[in-house]
């Protein structure tokens, strides 16, 4: 019997799907015949039911012809049969009606031209008829159009051929309903949407594309127990990162599986899709709520112009690649001297591209995509990049920024820190690019290290060109963002894949993080605020403990801490502090239009005079590697800087900036 009955869903099924294969033309034979009969159904209902129509049937024959022509060309001028209605919707609803409505104005006009000019061909009929008509092949167009839609629903329902897990869906929010439409729509992707979870009480016990809400949090245990749910999925793109913690508690204590949609960040002018779905992330966990930026007045600021970025196969570099492709650019230039990581971000900005055109969003939109492979601190390379592109606005991305491997190589911090964002500007001004973008860091403030020192040097660089060229050049700072290249999270990562143990420097280290494409979105942001000559800071909330980091990672990976893997502390590395800071004494706050940016009001008055000397010494003393002046000259020019080193050249603590740089170039010319 169980045979039989399968073998008979099996008809079902497949007949139904021949119905969703009927074409347009296949249609219009329906509708001819759905014309045909609509009248003598419409004398029917006029005439009660009388079974006396034979005066009628020879004028109805007449004007069954008429009303059928009437809506075959309107139907045919309107581009009705060139419709695909497998995807039928409230707007396509609406075209049959506004058609429907044209088709019975003009039946009217008709009926009663004839009824004035040939009275004799339909007196007879009663005047009512091209309404009532028109209503019923409304009716019936529109059943049969959407009879698509429902035979789609019914054979995705069925899921009789394709056993799929029962998904608990946390958030019947847009991007919840959106999930779910897509599994409901591909059920070969083996994802059964069961039930609902919210929050808002407003939603429970509600049905949304037939899927019940249940109940908020607190009741995924029993939920899940009840409905024998196989995983969860947490569709919540925009809830803060505490929530999200308490959730993968919540249903860790289970032992359920847990996967979630990525933050809003990071899913930006995509569409939610199942294949968005992936493991949790402790950018996932540390999340914060949502950030509103004026993405109209960036995608005016971007468009039509030539972007050159340089660092772009970095973390935030290519990042910025990514999101500046989507406000429409003209050109965008991709520089970096690292051949693999520059290859790889071209292929994705190419292949994004092409989605875009496949997708239709593109409207004849196609940007150049240029690469560049050089090193800014080689200036005439930089002149060939400037002389080919002529960049209307840069982003300077590229930095050596690794801490304890710039104590090591300090000539190499201040080469590619200091002198290559020095080239960068010169280029800049001599070839008259309109915007500059630093991204600077949290370590230039009261720097404790060569990387901070460098880059509290390039700041002032930047701040010195806007102020003497009147351009909006400025300097984005922020602190640590999560997945970056060198940064901690991608070495606990390996550590732990390897069994342990995690190593932490000290257990109350702490630091600032924003994620990736956060911290993009608001360097987009502080670049059309056309502030010239100062410095914006990102807020970046509230700093996060290293240990706490690892133990989150751990948790996520499935693993218990102390346990299965350790957690060792090794002390603070060369230039390394506890604590970062965000402000430096002197330097004035305050708010911008952008509640998540501050303005450094004064930076550009806090520059030395002599700042051009001192960068000249200090290049110098690069290029001979001499670390020992090197180090005077940064605690010369950046204020708040303090070094661990600094005994060593002891007895030059005691000059003046002027005499650091006049021994400077002694040591050089006696070189």
């Amino acid at each position: 019997m169980k045979l039989i009955l399968r073998i008979f869903q099996k008809f079902i099924h497949n007949l139904l799907k021949k119905l969703l294969e009927l074409k347009n033309t296949h249609l219009l034979v329906f509708d001819i015949i759905i014309f045909s009969i609509t009248p003598l159904l419409t004398l029917i209902i006029r005439l009660d039911g009388s079974l006396a129509l034979q005066a009628h049937i020879s004028q109805l024959g007449i004007a069954t012809l008429l009303l059928l022509v009437v809506k075959l060309i309107v139907f045919w001028s309107f581009g009705f049969y060139r419709r695909y209605w497998r995807y039928a919707s409230v707007e396509e609803l609406t075209y049959i009606a506004m058609l429907m409505v044209a088709a019975i104005v003009i039946q009217n006009m008709a009926f009663n031209v004839l009824y004035h000019i040939l009275p004799f061909v339909i007196d007879t009929l009663p005047r009512s008829l091209p309404l009532i008509d028109g209503l019923l092949s409304c009716i019936f167009i529109g059943m049969l159009r959407f009879s698509f839609r429902v035979v789609e629903r019914f054979i995705q329902r069925q899921g009789v051929f394709n056993p799929r897990e029962r998904v608990l869906i946390i958030g019947a929010g847009s991007a919840g309903v959106s999930l779910v439409q897509d599994m409901q729509s591909n059920p070969k992707l083996g994802f059964h949407a069961v039930a609902f979870i919210d929050d808002d009480p407003r939603k429970l016990n509600v049905q949304i594309r037939g899927i019940p809400v249940v109940g908020d949090r607190y009741q995924i245990p029993d939920t899940l127990k009840s409905l024998q749910i196989h995983k969860v999925i947490i569709a919540m793109p925009t809830v803060a990162g505490h929530v999200i913690r308490e959730i993968v508690d919540i249903c860790k204590a289970t032992g359920i599986q847990t996967s979630t949609l990525p933050g809003i960040y990071e899913i930006l002018n995509d569409r939610v899709r199942v294949d968005s779905i992936r493991d949790i992330r402790i950018e996932d966990l540390l999340r914060r709520e949502p950030i509103q930026t004026d993405i109209e007045q960036v995608h005016k600021f971007i468009k039509g112009k030539t972007v050159l970025i340089t660092g772009a196969g970095g973390s935030i570099g290519s990042e910025l690649c990514r999101q500046i492709l989507k406000c429409h650019p003209a050109e965008i230039i991709l520089m970096g001297h690292g051949e693999n990581s520059v290859f790889n971000i071209q292929q994705e900005l190419e292949q994004l591209i092409q989605i875009l055109k496949n997708a239709r969003k593109a409207q004849r939109y196609s940007p150049r995509i240029c690469t560049f492979i050089g090193d800014i601190r080689y200036s005439d390379r930089l002149k060939q990049a400037f002389e080919q592109f002529q960049p209307n606005v840069i982003f300077h991305a590229a930095a050596h920024k690794h801490v304890p491997l710039m104590e090591l190589n300090s000539p190499e911090a201040i080469t590619n820190n200091v002198l290559g964002t020095k080239n960068l500007l010169d280029m800049a001004l001599q070839y008259n690019v309109q915007n500059f973008v630093m991204i600077s860091t949290d370590k230039a403030v009261n720097p404790t290290n060569v990387m901070g020192a460098s880059k509290r040097v390039a700041e002032m660089l930047v701040l010195q060109a806007a102020k003497q060229s009147g351009k909006p050049y400025v300097v984005v700072r922020f602190g640590n963002v999560l997945g970056s290249r060198g940064s901690v999270v991608p070495t606990f990562k390996k550590q732990i894949a390897s069994g342990g143990p995690v190593t932490v420097t000290h257990p109350d280290i702490c630091r600032y993080f924003m994620t990736i494409p956060e911290a993009v979105q608001l360097v987009l942001q502080a670049a059309v605020l056309n502030r010239g000559g100062q410095v914006l800071m990102l807020n970046m909330g509230e700093p996060v403990k290293i240990v706490d980091l690892a133990k989150e990672l751990i948790r996520l990976s499935g693993y218990e801490i102390n346990k299965d893997i350790d957690i060792v502390f090794t002390g603070l590395r060369p230039g390394e502090k506890l604590f970062e800071e965000l402000f430096i004494e002197g330097e004035h706050y305050e708010n911008t239009e952008h509640e998540k940016l501050f303005l450094v009001k004064n930076a550009s008055q806090i520059i030395p005079n002599n700042l051009h000397n001192t960068v000249e010494a200090l290049l110098r003393a690069a290029s001979k590697n001499d670390t020992d002046l090197l180090m005077l000259l940064l605690l010369q020019v950046v204020p708040g800087y303090k070094h661990k080193s600094l005994e060593s050249p002891i007895k030059y603590t005691n000059m003046s900036t002027a005499q650091v740089t006049m021994m400077s170039n002694v040591k050089t010319k006696g070189a």
